[in-house]
């Protein structure tokens, strides 16, 4: 457990100690505060009873900042550790492939958390300043950073698969990108609530991020989306524990 929580340490270092990492809370935390601006304006001029964590999750900047700076977080778990020369060293210290996998998916989504905590802040102070509930109603507030948090688990284990299957960040964080959007377009297909969709319609309602977040973003927990984010990260987890091993096939 030492050992793993070394490395844990080391990665959340990495990423504090380089500009990278204070660019990804700044650029989050821009537009961030660019959603929450526009909703505010448009809730002046149409009220909605709505939380506003649920709209803000069903809106594109949402979307757009979980695309952009997960790839950015963990294009160098990875791909970093190869380019350097310090990847053989790691992998030939008394630690576990395993262990390396996990230790670097947590200090990424760690890292990942941390970007998304000022959020809480600032939904907070809202509500102090006009005196609107809507703005940080507890409950469905954490449920809703549940749900980031898992989806956020899941694009995290996805940037560490595509990190170890290359040496380049770059390429890391490309793939991982197209990766996620791949996966959010499927999110835009037809559901099984239109009576077109038909099978695929089915397939696309079980893998739709838009839908599990909607669920949490109206403060539903339904385990069927925990199950979901759950299997798909543990998933991504073992292919990039199979793609660190294969090294000793080589």
């Amino acid at each position: 457990m030492s050992v793993f929580l070394a490395l844990v340490r080391r990665e959340l270092g990495v990423a504090f100690n380089s500009m990278t990492g204070y660019v990804v809370v700044a650029v989050t935390l821009l537009l961030t505060g660019f959603s929450l601006v526009d909703i505010s304006s448009k809730l002046a001029n149409l009220p909605d009873d709505k939380p506003i964590v649920e709209t803000f999750y069903q809106s594109a900047y949402f979307w757009v900042i979980l695309l952009v700076v997960s790839p950015v977080i963990t294009m160098r778990t990875f791909a970093a550790e190869k380019s350097s020369g310090t990847y053989e060293t790691l992998m030939t210290a008394p630690v576990g492939d395993t262990q390396v996998v996990l230790a670097k998916f947590t200090g990424a989504f760690a890292f990942f958390v941390l970007t998304w905590l000022p959020l809480l802040g600032v939904l907070a102070v809202l509500r102090q300043v006009t005196g609107q509930a809507a703005f940080f109603e507890p409950r469905v507030t954490a449920v809703a950073m549940v749900g980031v948090g898992l989806v956020g688990a899941l694009f995290m284990a996805m940037g560490c698969l595509a990190s170890a299957l290359t040496n380049s960040q770059v390429i890391a964080a490309m793939v991982s990108f197209l990766l996620g959007v791949g996966l959010w377009l499927i999110s835009l297909r037809p559901t099984m609530e239109d009576a077109t969709a038909g099978s695929w319609g089915r397939v696309s309602e079980h893998l739709s991020l838009v839908r599990h977040m909607q669920d949490f973003s109206r403060g539903v927990l339904d385990s069927r989306h925990l199950t979901f984010y759950l299997t798909a990260t543990v998933l991504f987890l073992f292919l990039t524990q199979r793609t660190v091993e294969s090294r000793r096939w080589k």
